[in-house]
C-alpha cells in the first residue's frame, strides 16, 4: 500500500513537470510559424523569389554551428540565484516573441525591393538567434530533472505533449486566424497572429521559470570553453550517430509540415482542409507522445522506436497512394493519424536519447554538459529545416511555381513537385533514419545499464561530498 506522503510527492513531482512543459506551447507556436508558414508567407505574401530560401537558411546554419554550442557553453557556465537555465529561458522568450512579430510584419517596404529582401534576411537571422537563446536552456533542463530511465521517458513526454499542442494550434488555427485578424488583408492577419503567438510564448516561459526547480543543475567545477564544447560533441560517438538519425527523420517530417499549406491549397484546392488534417494529426501526435513511456514498460525503448519509424514510413506510403488515386480525405487523414503517432513517439524518444547521451558523455569522457549536448537538438532542428527550405525552394523554382497564382491554378509540374515534397520524399528520409538507428545507435541493453549505474554512483558520491 502506498503511503500518503509518497502519493503527495508523486503528485508534486508530476505537477512540477507540467509547469515545466507549459513553456513548450509558446516555443512551438513560434517554431511552428517559422517552420510551417514562413515559406508560404515569403513566397505568397511578400512575393520574394524562391532563390532567397536557397541562400539565407544555409548561411544561418553556418552561424548556428558556432552560435548554438556557444549558447550551450554560456548556459553551462552560468551561476545565478535563479539557476543556470531559467534566466536564459525568460530572456530568450521575450526577445523571440518580439522578433517573431517583426518577421511576419512588412514595415512598409515595396515588393521586390532590395530593402524588403534585406529586412526579411535580418529578421530571419534574429529569429534564429533569439530562438537559440530560449530553446537550448529549456531542453537542457531535462537530464537535470531525473536520471531514472522510466521517469526520464515521462519527463521527456510531458514537454513534448505541450510542444505538440503548440504545433497543433499553429496548424489548426493559422489559416483561420490570418483570415479573421486580417479582415481582408493576409499580410495584416499574419502580423497580428504572430503577435498573439508571441504573447503566449512569454506567458508560457513565465510559468516554466516560476514553477520549475533546477535540481542537479550544477555549474561545472572547471569552466567550459568552446574548445571543450567541440570535444564534447566530436568525441561522443553516440551523439554523432544521434545527429545523423535525427537529421534524416526530422527533415522528412518538416517537409510535410511546410508543404501542407501548399498541398491543400494548390493540389487539393481547399486550404481549409489543413485545419482538419492538423486536428487529426494532432490527435495522432498526442497518442504517440505517451506511447514511449507506456510501451517501454513491456518492450525495450529501441524496439519501440523502430516500430514508430516503421509505422510512420507505412503511413506516408498510404497517404501518397490515397492522395494520388483520388481517394477520400477520410482515408488520407486516417493514414495521417497513424503517421503522426509514429512521429510523436519518435520525438519523445529523441529527447530521452539526448538525456541518455548526456550521461554517456560523462561516462565516456568524464565531462557532463547538458546544455552543449542539448544545443545539438536546436541545431539539428534548424539544420533539418534548412535542408527542407532548400529542397522546397529548388522544387518550387524548378517546377515553375508562381506565388501570385492561387489555388489549383498552378501548373501541373508545380502540383507534382508539391506532392512529391509533401509525401514522396519524407518516407525516403525516414527509411534512412531507420537504417542509421538500427545499425549505429548502441545506447541500449548492457551499455545503457552500465552508464545509468555509473551516473547514479557519481551523483551519490557528489552528494556525500556536499556538492
Amino acid at each position: 500500500m502506498t503511503a500518503p506522503g509518497a502519493k503527495k510527492q508523486s503528485r508534486l513531482w508530476f505537477l512540477r513537470y507540467v509547469g515545466f512543459g507549459v513553456g513548450a506551447v509558446g516555443m512551438d507556436l513560434s517554431y511552428g510559424m517559422f517552420n510551417s508558414f514562413l515559406t508560404k508567407y515569403l513566397t505568397d505574401v511578400l512575393l520574394l523569389n524562391a532563390s532567397f530560401l536557397i541562400i539565407i537558411p544555409p548561411l544561418a546554419r553556418i552561424w548556428d554551428g558556432v552560435n548554438d554550442p556557444m549558447m550551450g557553453t554560456i548556459c553551462d557556465n552560468t551561476k545565478s540565484r535563479f539557476g543556470k537555465f531559467r534566466p536564459w529561458i525568460l530572456t530568450g522568450a521575450v526577445l523571440n516573441a518580439v522578433v517573431l512579430t517583426l518577421l511576419f510584419t512588412n514595415p512598409g517596404l515595396e515588393h521586390h525591393s532590395a530593402g524588403l529582401y534585406i529586412y526579411a534576411a535580418a529578421m530571419y537571422f534574429l529569429w534564429d538567434m533569439t530562438n537559440t537563446l530560449a530553446d537550448i536552456p529549456y531542453w537542457s533542463m531535462v537530464p537535470a530533472l531525473t536520471n531514472d530511465p522510466q521517469k526520464r521517458n515521462i519527463v521527456s513526454a510531458v514537454p513534448r505533449f505541450f510542444s505538440g499542442a503548440g504545433q497543433l494550434l499553429v496548424v489548426v488555427l493559422t489559416v483561420r486566424m490570418v483570415r479573421l485578424l486580417g479582415a481582408g488583408s493576409e499580410a495584416a492577419g499574419y502580423s497580428r497572429w504572430a503577435m498573439l503567438c508571441g504573447a503566449v510564448l512569454i506567458a508560457g516561459a513565465l510559468v516554466t521559470v516560476f514553477s520549475t526547480k533546477e535540481k542537479g543543475a550544477l555549474p561545472p567545477e572547471e569552466k567550459f570553453t568552446l574548445k571543450s564544447a567541440v570535444k564534447t560533441i566530436t568525441a561522443n560517438d553516440q551523439l554523432l550517430v544521434f545527429m545523423a538519425v535525427a537529421i534524416a527523420f526530422n527533415t522528412g517530417w518538416y517537409l510535410t509540415n511546410a508543404m501542407g499549406i501548399y498541398y491543400f491549397d494548390n493540389v487539393m484546392g481547399d486550404k481549409g482542409l489543413l485545419a482538419y488534417f492538423g486536428m487529426v494529426a494532432g490527435a495522432g501526435h498526442a497518442l504517440g507522445l505517451f506511447a514511449l513511456p507506456v510501451l517501454s514498460r513491456k518492450w525495450a525503448r529501441r524496439r519501440v522506436v523502430q516500430g514508430a519509424m516503421v509505422i510512420t514510413f507505412t503511413a506516408y506510403v498510404g497517404m501518397l497512394l490515397s492522395g494520388n488515386t483520388g481517394g477520400s480525405f477520410v482515408l488520407f487523414a486516417a493514414f495521417g493519424l497513424a503517421g503522426s503517432a509514429g512521429v510523436g513517439c519518435m520525438f519523445v524518444a529523441q529527447t530521452a536519447m539526448l538525456a541518455d547521451i548526456v550521461d554517456y558523455g560523462e561516462y565516456k569522457l568524464g565531462l557532463r554538459s547538458e546544455s552543449i549536448v542539448f544545443s545539438m537538438k536546436g541545431f539539428l532542428q534548424k539544420l533539418a529545416y534548412t535542408i527542407q527550405a532548400v529542397v522546397i525552394a529548388l522544387g518550387l523554382k524548378l517546377s515553375g511555381y508562381n506565388g501570385e497564382l492561387k489555388g489549383v491554378t498552378q501548373a501541373a509540374g508545380a502540383k507534382s513537385a508539391i506532392t512529391f515534397m509533401m509525401l514522396g520524399l519524407p518516407p525516403i528520409c525516414i527509411a534512412l533514419s531507420f537504417l542509421l538507428f538500427t545499425m549505429k545507435y548502441k545506447l541500449h541493453g548492457g551499455l545503457a545499464a552500465d552508464v545509468a549505474a555509473f551516473v547514479s554512483r557519481r551523483r551519490e558520491e557528489e552528494k556525500a561530498a556536499g556538492r
